[in-house]
C-alpha cells in the first residue's frame, strides 16, 4: 500500500470512530420520551396492584396459622383457646388449658406472631362462631366490615 492510500484508511477509520462517540440531542430526546411513555403505562399497573398482594399476603399468612394450629391440636387435643390466643403457636401457654405435649420451639417457624400487611394484629377467636376457631384481617382500614381493599380478610371465605 502507498502512503497515499494509508492516509485515505486512516482518515475513513478516523471519521467513523469520531461519527459515533456520542448521542445526539435528538437521540437523547426519543429515549426519554420513549422511557416516560413505559412509565405512563406500567406505573399506574404496578402501583394498583399493592392493595391485591397485601391481600393475598394476609391470606397465606391466616393459611400458615390454620396449618400451626391443626398441628398444635394434633399434639395437644385442644386449639388454644382466645386468651391464649395466636401467642401459643410461638410460646407454651402459661394460662386456661396448659398444654401437655408443646412442641419445642414452637408451631411457626418465625418466633413471633406477625402482623397483618396493614401493620395490626390478626384476630384469633377459639371456639369459633364459624368453625372450632376464627381467624381474621380487619383489611386496610383496620375497622370490622368494609369492601374492597378495606373488606375483613376471614379464614371461612378464602377460597
Amino acid at each position: 500500500m502507498n502512503n497515499k492510500a494509508m492516509k485515505d484508511s486512516e482518515i475513513r477509520k478516523s471519521a467513523i470512530s469520531n461519527s459515533y462517540w456520542g448521542f445526539t440531542l435528538l437521540e437523547v430526546i426519543i429515549v426519554v420520551f420513549i422511557l416516560s411513555l413505559l412509565a405512563a403505562i406500567v406505573a399506574p399497573r404496578i402501583i394498583g396492584r399493592t392493595d391485591d398482594a397485601r391481600i393475598a399476603e394476609a391470606k397465606v399468612q391466616i393459611r400458615n396459622f390454620e396449618t400451626a394450629l391443626k398441628l398444635f391440636k394434633m399434639d395437644n387435643g385442644f386449639y388454644p383457646d382466645t386468651q391464649q390466643g395466636l401467642e401459643a403457636l410461638v410460646a407454651k401457654p402459661t394460662t386456661g388449658t396448659i398444654p401437655k405435649n408443646y412442641r419445642e420451639g414452637g408451631y411457626l417457624e418465625q418466633k413471633k406472631i406477625p402482623l397483618d400487611p396493614w401493620v395490626n394484629p390478626y384476630i384469633y377467636i377459639s371456639p369459633g362462631l364459624h368453625g372450632d376457631f376464627d381467624i381474621l384481617s380487619y383489611g386496610a382500614d383496620g375497622k370490622e366490615g368494609g369492601e374492597g381493599k378495606d373488606a375483613d380478610i376471614k379464614n371461612w371465605d378464602i377460597q
